[in-house]
């Protein structure tokens, strides 16, 4: 029995009803002048390009769903995972062109790069996705582990925090981020605030930011209610989990002091943690 892309969607519990399917092609500029994507194009880029759309409802739908799967050309007849974007809405139209708010999505994560189907309409670049639930699974490769870092290097949004807990290419990580307690940031990149945090006691910093993934707020009062998608986490200083508790609660004040995250950012002025 052949493996569809039905089963993919269902297992990510996605309505084909409510998603687009894109294929891009590889062009570095149209014959209209606009500006294309190549193998080499950035992630950046790659979406830049997927958010402008034509004004055109025989080439563009109308009303677009909500997700939209975002596959890349890979032969004549084969398309690699890209991405899996939020249609947030439209933000400009010049009667030629419609521009969208696209946003980043977990969906998929772990299948992105890997997952390649067979698009047996070579000529057509979007489909419904219930005509793409048909199409078969070529391929679903390995994932490549990813180098951990370090400590002082590591910056990642909210998106790429959900990968790092769920895919196995992110194993290091994982492994590197359990070793250790200590403080961490979070900036909001929204409006710039910062929230400063610690991991100690019996939780490791890979457990401290699971409750943030799991969650959005990790049961911090500051952060509820806030859009835990423009998160930005990183670590500003770690320690052996046999460092006592005194010494945690000293770097935990002095890096709020000295970002000045109770005043102007999001520590309550109660107890550090």
């Amino acid at each position: 029995m052949t493996l569809t892309f039905a089963a993919v969607l269902a297992s990510e519990g996605i309505d084909p009803a409510d998603a687009l399917v894109i294929r891009h092609a590889y062009v570095r500029e149209h014959e209209d002048g606009t500006v294309g994507i190549h193998g080499d194009s950035s992630d950046d880029e790659i979406l830049a390009y997927t958010r402008v759309q034509s004004a055109n409802s025989r080439i563009f739908p109308a009303v677009p769903p909500k997700l939209w799967v975002v596959f890349l050309p890979e032969g004549g007849d084969r398309a690699r995972l890209w991405l899996v974007v939020t249609n947030r809405g439209e933000i400009e139209n010049d009667g030629l062109r419609r521009t969208f708010d696209l946003e980043h999505t977990h969906l998929m994560a772990d299948l992105r790069n890997r997952l390649v189907i067979g698009w047996r309409s070579p000529r057509t670049w979007r489909i419904n996705a219930t005509t793409a639930a048909a199409y078969p699974v070529m391929e679903i490769a390995d994932a490549q582990p990813v180098r951990f870092p370090g400590f002082d290097a590591l910056t990642l949004g909210y998106a790429q925090l959900q990968a790092v807990l769920r895919e196995h290419r992110y194993a290091a990580w994982r492994t590197a981020l359990s070793s250790v307690i200590g403080i961490y940031l979070i900036t909001d990149t929204s409006d710039g605030r910062h929230y400063v945090g610690k991991a100690d006691g019996a939780e490791n910093l890979l457990q401290r930011w699971a409750a943030y993934a799991a969650n959005g707020h990790g049961g911090n009062v500051e952060l509820r209610g806030l859009d835990p998608s423009t998160f930005r986490l990183s670590v500003l200083r770690v320690f052996d989990p046999a460092t006592p508790a005194a010494g945690i609660n000293a770097a935990e004040s002095h890096f709020i002091k000295a970002l000045d995250s109770r005043r102007h950012g999001l520590n309550r002025n109660g107890p550090l943690g």
